[in-house]
């Protein structure tokens, strides 16, 4: 999936701030279609890696719980200039990665 993840990364005083939306259906199985009353299909992020300086800073483990496109925000301790990567796959196999660089 293309363009899936806008990331962005500051730091200050030795602590990077990390914020990034994931674009995602996020459909959960539970919501049905009002017109024929059968429930979508369930497609959801499962789990969330965030990697910088070869080491993983973040990884969360989701369920259909969470909503479309969601917001990701959170700090690590980091260096300005390195570089961050977030990848993301869903329980339909499908994945999404972006990297960026710490400013």
């Amino acid at each position: 999936m293309a363009n899936t993840i806008s990331i962005r990364a500051y730091e200050k005083e030795g602590m990077v701030t990390v914020k990034s939306i994931i674009r995602h259906p996020m459909e959960s199985g539970f919501r049905k279609n009002r017109k024929t009353g059968k429930k979508y299909r369930a497609h959801f992020i499962q789990e969330v890696v965030v990697e910088s300086a070869e080491k993983t800073v973040m990884e969360a483990f989701w369920g259909g719980e969470i909503s479309r496109d969601p917001y990701l925000s959170f700090r690590f301790k980091g260096k300005a200039g390195d570089s961050i990567t977030l990848s993301w796959i869903d329980n339909n196999g499908r994945s999404g990665t972006e990297t960026s660089h710490i400013l």
